[in-house]
C-alpha cells in the first residue's frame, strides 16, 4: 500500500466511481433478468460523515445503477452522474462549479475508464482489486480495502 498524506483542511470534494468501489464490482442476474448489487453500510455511512463536514460528494458513473438513484434519494446534496463515458468532462465541470481546484480533490476510481480522473486530481485513490494500470498511476494511494469492503469509509476515516 503506497502511503499519502490527505491535508485535511484542504479536500473540498470527493468525487467517487461507482463499481469496483462502492460495489465489488460484480452484478448478480437473477433468472428473471432482475440485477442486484451490494453497498457497504460504512460507505453510506461514509456519505453522512463527509457532508456533515461541509465536504462535497460526487458519483461519477460510467453504468446506471438504481443503487446510485437510492444513494441520490437519501442524500439529495450529493452530486451524481450516470451512463457518463467521458468522466475527465464530468470531473472538470464539477470543479468548475464549485469553483474548485484538482488540487482539493480526491477521486477514487478502480479501472481504465477513471485513469483520466485519477491522473487529473492531486489525490488519486484505488482499491486493492483494481486495474494493474490504475495501481500504475504516480502518486495513487492504494487502499487497505477492495472495492464493496468500506473504501470511502477508510478515506474518509483518513481525511477527517
Amino acid at each position: 500500500m503506497k502511503k499519502i498524506i490527505f491535508p485535511k483542511k484542504n479536500i473540498k470534494i470527493i468525487v467517487s466511481d461507482f463499481d469496483g468501489i462502492f460495489t465489488d464490482g460484480k452484478l448478480t442476474v437473477f433468472s428473471d433478468g432482475r440485477t442486484a448489487k451490494q453497498i457497504d453500510y460504512k460507505d453510506i455511512m461514509a456519505i453522512s460523515i463527509i457532508l456533515k463536514k461541509n465536504i462535497k460528494f460526487a458519483i461519477l458513473s460510467g453504468e446506471k445503477s438504481a443503487a446510485i438513484d437510492i444513494l441520490k434519494e437519501k442524500f439529495p446534496a450529493i452530486d451524481t452522474f450516470q451512463n457518463e463515458r467521458n468522466k475527465i468532462q464530468i470531473l472538470k465541470h464539477l470543479l468548475d462549479k464549485y469553483k474548485l481546484e484538482p488540487g482539493n480533490t480526491i477521486y477514487l476510481g478502480d479501472d481504465i475508464n477513471d485513469i483520466d480522473c485519477l491522473k487529473y486530481v492531486k489525490y488519486p485513490v484505488t482499491v486493492q482489486n483494481a486495474h494493474n494500470a490504475v495501481k500504475e498511476i504516480k502518486g495513487i494511494y492504494i487502499a487497505a480495502a477492495a472495492g464493496g469492503s468500506g473504501v470511502l469509509r477508510e478515506i474518509t476515516d483518513l481525511v477527517l
